[in-house]
C-alpha cells in the first residue's frame, strides 16, 4: 500500500525521507533546533531540497552545529566557508549564522535553553491544524510574525516570518502535515 504524503513531497528519497522522518514532528533539542535554524536561514529565497542535498556539509562545515564553535567562528573561518563548494557560499548568510549563534546563546542564558524561549510562543505544545490542501497553509502566521520579531530584537538575522514559519513546521511547532498525509495522525498523537 502506498502510503499518502503531504502534496509539497517530490518522488526524491532524500525529501520522502526527510517528510516521513523529520518533518514535522517536535524538537525539543537546542542543538537539534539551531541546525534547523540555521538551515531555515540558508534556504531563505531557495528550494528546501537544495539544502537537504548540502546538510551533510553544512553539518561538517559548522561544526556539526555546536553553536558555541560557530559563535567563535572568526574572519578567516568564514573566508574558508566562502570557498567550500558543498554549502550554499552567501557571505551575508554565512556572517549571519556566525552572529545568530551568539544571540542563540543569549537566548539560553536568559531563558535556561533555547527551547524553552521558542516554545514559549506556541504555549509549549504544537499547534494542531487540520489543512487539507497544501494551498491551505499560510506562509506565515501571526505567531511567525511576533517570534521573527522578537528574534530580529534579539539581534538574529535572515528570520523574517516566512522563514521562521517554515522552522516552526519543520521542528513540529505547528502540525502543518495535511489531513490526508499518514504523519498528521502519528504528530498529532504526540
Amino acid at each position: 500500500m502506498i502510503k499518502k504524503r503531504c502534496g509539497w513531497v517530490s518522488i526524491d528519497p532524500l525529501y520522502i525521507d526527510y517528510h516521513d522522518t523529520e518533518w514535522g514532528f517536535p524538537v525539543y533539542d537546542d542543538k537539534k533546533l539551531f541546525e534547523f535554524l540555521i538551515l531555515e536561514t540558508f534556504q531563505a529565497g531557495l528550494s528546501w531540497i537544495t539544502v537537504l542535498r548540502k546538510r551533510e556539509n553544512f553539518r561538517a562545515a559548522f561544526e556539526h552545529f555546536d553553536v558555541k564553535k560557530v559563535a567563535a567562528f572568526d574572519d578567516a573561518k568564514v573566508a574558508s566557508l566562502m570557498e567550500d563548494a558543498g554549502i550554499i557560499r552567501n557571505g551575508a548568510k554565512i556572517r549571519s549564522a556566525v552572529s545568530n549563534a551568539q544571540a542563540f546563546i543569549q537566548v539560553q542564558k536568559e531563558f535556561g535553553s533555547f527551547q524553552k524561549y521558542i516554545w514559549k510562543f506556541v504555549d509549549g505544545k504544537p499547534i494542531q491544524n487540520n489543512r487539507r490542501t497544501i494551498k491551505e497553509v499560510p506562509p506565515t502566521t501571526e505567531i511567525s510574525d511576533a517570534l521573527s520579531k522578537d528574534l530580529k530584537k534579539r539581534g538574529f538575522k535572515f528570520v523574517g516570518s516566512t522563514v521562521v514559519y517554515a522552522h516552526m513546521q519543520a521542528t513540529g511547532m505547528v502540525n502543518d502535515h495535511t489531513v490526508d498525509c499518514f504523519r498528521h495522525k502519528e504528530v498529532q498523537a504526540l
